[in-house]
């Protein structure tokens, strides 16, 4: 599986941006999410897992980068999604990802929902 770069490539445009309250430690947090985003060896997206960083990045098809963030907080913490367009044409992202596109709000919230079962 190739590595994602940690840095954003220019020209990058956010697409959406999500954040939501765990009462989980951000190490948890970031070994569930690892747990379903990791494609593996045989993946042929690029994924970058920081654990010290609490940070994990995902890249696949022509146009999509994900970047998932733990922040600590006093209570648990707050996980911070940005889903970013990085083909260098907004029109690339809305034609070819417009359903990832619709549905990435409700997806954000159910993965919440299954975050929070498992580890609260």
């Amino acid at each position: 599986m190739p590595e994602a770069p940690r840095t954003r490539p220019s020209g990058a445009v956010v697409v959406h941006s999500f954040a939501g309250h765990l009462k989980a430690r951000p190490r948890a947090v970031f070994e569930a999410l690892d747990r379903r985003f990791s494609p593996g060896s045989a993946g042929q997206s690029r994924y970058l897992a920081d654990p010290n960083a609490f940070l994990i990045v995902a890249e696949g098809g022509r146009w999509y980068r994900g970047e998932y963030r733990m922040v600590p907080d006093e209570h648990g913490s707050n996980l911070e999604h940005i889903m970013l367009n990085i083909a260098g044409q907004q029109k690339l992202s809305r034609f070819t990802g417009r359903r990832e596109i619709k549905s990435a709000p409700a997806e954000f919230e159910r993965l919440l929902r299954e975050l929070r079962l498992e580890l609260q």
